[in-house]
């Protein structure tokens, strides 16, 4: 599992932790995927981290309570995607070696990738997804038995609606002849390689669920979307639906709580208050008649009476005065104090 980035598009959120490690839909991010992991049998795990690296080993130790075996890797420098997975390969146990993205959320059958890897004998194997806009990412056409026959860069007018979705199985033989201790792109270099050589690169093509949860509009939608049931998870942990809400978080008379939000342990959502579609982290306070829509708000952060949080990021410990009104990407760092009296910010 790649979980070694910095986050940067998630800041201030990934100021205090990885963004695997934020909590999504109640967990931290990486526990939803481990989830999905073991129940398709696999025990053994290595975490290729870098940034802040000591935080999924205190999280996660040795696994055992998700009954796994969780080793740990970690760059000195950065690698890129390949080559994190060849900074890995004396640790690997098995032929087929399934590699995920750690911040990809998705509804791919993984038993199916698995099999389509080996009954096509693949020297790897890429999930696909189709997307209903393709000229955003790079696309990987695929001939009428699965076989990868390109990769291709964003275009305007894609010959195909599939891209890479950010999960392989890799034959153990092909991640050891990555070359090792440089940065190795497998999307510019390792993939194309293959193809060149006349390796079986095979393309596992769905239209299951997908998010890249790299930006916090993504974040706030996988969430909710965990919450509400549109994406797969073994580990929720707690009853979902229109919204989850944790330990000991109180939701006063009058306030609505919805759109799949997940309201943290010790937070208050005050009376008249108005929660949709939005994370708050632990210990939030959220004032009389606010309005806090597909916004994240970090742990202990304070909203103000009647303040209004549209697509806005709230880093932990600030404090959003009454009245004011943050829209369109409005992001807020640790700690900030902004005054009441119907201040207006908008990013866009």
């Amino acid at each position: 599992m790649l979980v070694g980035g910095q986050g940067v598009r998630l800041r201030p959120l990934t100021l205090s932790a990885p963004k695997p490690m934020l909590p999504t839909a109640g967990v931290p991010f990486l526990r939803h995927l481990l989830s999905r992991i073991r129940a398709i049998g696999i025990e053994h795990v290595v975490l290729g981290t870098s940034y802040k690296a000591e935080v999924f080993e205190e999280h996660f130790g040795d696994g055992a309570d998700l009954g796994l075996h969780i080793e740990y890797v970690v760059e000195s420098e950065p690698l890129d995607t390949a080559g994190a997975i060849r900074n890995v390969a004396d640790r690997l146990s098995c032929d087929d070696v399934v590699v995920f993205n750690g911040d990809i959320l998705s509804g791919v059958d993984l038993q199916g990738l698995l099999d389509e890897h080996r009954s096509s004998a693949a020297d790897v194997t890429l999930h696909l997804v189709e997307v209903d806009e393709p000229h955003r990412f790079g696309c990987v056409p695929t001939d009428a038995d699965g076989r990868v026959t390109a990769f291709l860069e964003k275009t305007d007018a894609p010959p195909v609606n599939q891209i890479n979705a950010g999960c392989y199985v890799f034959r153990r033989e092909v991640i050891e002849s990555i070359p090792a201790d440089r940065p190795v792109s497998v999307e510019r270099e390792t993939f194309p390689g293959l193809l060149a050589a006349g390796a079986r690169v095979q393309g596992h093509v769905d239209s299951s669920y997908w998010l890249d949860m790299g930006t916090p509009a993504a974040f706030v939608r996988g969430s909710a979307d965990l919450v509400l049931g549109n994406a797969p998870s073994g580990a929720l942990p707690g009853p979902t639906g229109r919204a989850l809400v944790l330990g000991d978080a109180e939701i006063a008379e009058g306030a609505e709580v919805t759109g799949g939000s997940t309201i943290g342990a010790g937070s208050v959502v005050e009376s008249g208050a108005k929660v949709s579609g939005s994370v708050l982290f632990e210990g939030v306070r959220i004032g009389p008649g606010a309005v806090v829509e597909r916004s994240v708000v970090g742990a202990g952060a304070v909203i103000g009476e009647d303040a209004v949080l549209s697509g806005a990021v709230i880093g932990d410990g600030a404090h959003v005065g009454g009245c004011c009104e943050l829209l369109d990407g409005v992001r807020v760092w640790p700690e900030v104090d902004l005054p009441p009296n119907g201040v207006r910010f908008s990013a866009s």
